[in-house]
């Protein structure tokens, strides 16, 4: 039953071309009554899972949307680049992309990480003469795989609660995960295509010319505002863990809706009041940052529905017991399955999250595997390919001045990279702690 929920989940979203939210419903409802239950606990599960999984998300989402949304505005992103580029040198440019976009990437969305950065890209190849990949390639491998594997991003964010991971854990071993990861697909892919494909300053660099209005942010406030909630969050997980005196007040402030709430407002005081910003303009900039997430969060209830009538159905417990004494990891399992929704429908969001909520109550407590491990193998999978049938694939297409055989070569290639480095890295960490 669980496999044909799957395939009518796939159908619906692939060929019927339904909305994944509308799909991920339809399929939920079609298991729990093929499983033979009453119809009234098939919606009291639909009911449950949805709340249950956006009752924690659905804040972490919108406050960290808003504190991307006053970054973008107030120039932070760029400032924080120039920093970087002008403290590395001119010789060390990747690597100082490399780390602008990793930064500016934990808070904001990939696209948008990505219109902030592009024009420093596209400055350094004009000035050196070379190909765009060269600084292209680390930037978008830094920004996209911090959107898929650090929370609060809405996919790791989603699997995260969907599995009962611990967020603080999550996020710091999502930003650990990805520096090998970026530094593989960014840098020694990225240099090595780079040598062999040339990629001239395309003509929308020139068209896109232009400076930021006002004055911007000091680069010490981007980067405090950039990594605050980073460290509330480690920081009482860090007390908590080793049962420290005063865990009780570090814990309120280190919960993620507290330090991404304290987060939120610095922000719009230091890139909005102190900017000359009205009460008005601020609100109207907290409400427009709203805005993409209401698709997410329904993605990401219709997940969390789909979970529990699994759950409720019995098939996840069932499943669940198969797994735990055959002979596949569970972390491969997790992975492929990601992977291959990323592969059939396009979108890193979705793929991570419907997978979660497929596989988490097949694989949510089994011995020997941290949910935060699970986690991040999911989010692995769901990176691995972007190609025609991603936006992110014709963003990059657009600003770079491709051909798609190029784009193909270049950026879609360095997503599996990425992507490989990835599960590699948690199974030898596996492997590592099953050894100790």
């Amino acid at each position: 039953m669980t496999f044909a929920a799957i395939a009518l989940l796939l159908a619906l979203i692939l060929l019927a071309r339904l909305h994944a939210f509308l799909a991920l419903l339809i399929s939920a409802m079609a298991l729990g009554l093929a499983c033979r239950m009453e119809p009234a606990q098939v919606i009291k599960s639909i009911q449950f899972g949805f709340g249950d999984a956006l009752g924690f998300i659905a804040v972490v989402v919108a406050l960290g949307a808003m504190i991307g949304r006053f970054l973008e505005h107030s120039g932070g992103g760029r400032v924080l680049a120039e920093w970087l580029l002008a403290s590395c040198g001119r010789q060390n440019a990747r690597w100082a992309v490399l780390m602008a976009a990793f930064l500016v990437g934990l808070p904001i969305f990939f696209e948008v990480g990505f219109i902030i950065l592009v024009p420093l890209a596209w400055n350094l190849a004009r000035e050196s003469r070379k190909s765009l990949l060269f600084y292209g390639l680390p930037m978008t491998a830094a920004l996209t795989v911090t959107h898929a594997m650090v929370p609060p991003h809405p996919a790791p964010a989603a699997a995260a609660s969907l599995f009962g991971a611990d967020l603080g854990l999550t996020i710091l071993y999502g930003a650990l995960l990805s520096i090998p990861m970026m530094i593989a697909g960014g840098m020694f892919y990225g240099h090595w295509i780079a040598t062999r494909i040339f990629v001239p300053v395309p003509e929308i660099a020139e068209r896109n010319r232009g400076e930021a209005q006002g004055e911007p942010p000091a680069v010490g406030v981007v980067i405090l505002l950039l990594l605050l909630p980073v460290a509330l969050i480690f920081v009482a997980s860090l007390v908590e863990f080793w049962r420290l005196p005063g865990r009780g007040a570090l814990g309120f402030l280190g919960h993620p809706f507290t330090a991404l709430l304290l987060t939120a407002l610095l922000s719009m005081y230091l890139f909005g009041v102190r900017r000359g910003l009205s009460r008005d303009d601020i609100a109207r900039m907290a409400t427009d940052a709203l805005v993409p997430t209401g698709t997410l969060l329904a993605i990401m209830g219709g997940g969390g529905a789909f979970k529990q009538v699994l759950i409720d159905s019995g098939v996840g417990p069932y499943a669940g017991g198969l797994l735990a004494s055959s002979a596949i990891s569970p972390l491969l399992v997790a992975y492929f399955v990601a992977a291959g929704l990323r592969m059939a429908q396009g979108s890193a969001t979705v793929a991570i999250i419907t997978a979660a909520g497929i596989v988490a109550p097949l694989l949510k407590g089994i011995a020997g595997y941290s949910p935060e491990m699970i986690v991040l193998a999911l989010c692995a999978g769901g990176t691995i390919l972007s190609h025609v049938n991603d936006s992110g694939f014709w963003v990059v297409n657009e600003y770079f001045g491709m051909t798609v055989p190029q784009t193909l070569r270049s950026w879609t290639a360095m997503k599996v990279v990425t992507s490989v480095v990835g599960i590699v890295f948690i199974l030898l960490v596996q492997a590592l702690r099953g050894y100790l």
